[in-house]
């Protein structure tokens, strides 16, 4: 019994040794903070956004899922690019259904017969 209380209690010693070993740093130098996870790829900022770059789009986790900033820019970046489509859309519909519109009608030339 005493042989079994010894180990137990070097066990423990060795686990809050290397505890503080880890937590505390060698050199008592706190661990180095990580830096967060940031979009590597966002979408391109001096052309359109295409299909190829929405699915190529992968956002990186953090503790409690996506990073909120970067999916909000990325989202408020894609609502503004398709806003302005539809408006181009819109405006080129528009000038279309203009151009279709018939025109003046041409006054027929006057028939010989009700001349006479």
């Amino acid at each position: 019994m005493l042989m079994f209380l010894f180990l137990v209690v070097a066990l423990a010693v060795v686990v809050a040794a290397v505890t503080l070993a880890v937590v505390g740093g060698g050199e008592n130098a706190p661990l180095p903070e990580a830096a967060p996870e940031r979009l590597m790829d966002p979408l391109p900022p001096d052309r359109p956004v295409n299909r190829a770059d929405v699915e190529g789009l992968r956002f990186p986790l953090a503790a409690r899922g996506y990073r909120m900033a970067d999916v909000d820019d990325a989202l408020g970046r894609l609502g503004a690019e398709l806003a302005e489509r539809d408006a181009r859309i819109a405006h080129l519909e528009s000038a279309l259904a203009g151009s279709r519109t018939p025109g003046p009608v041409p006054l027929d030339e006057p028939d010989e017969e009700n001349d006479r």
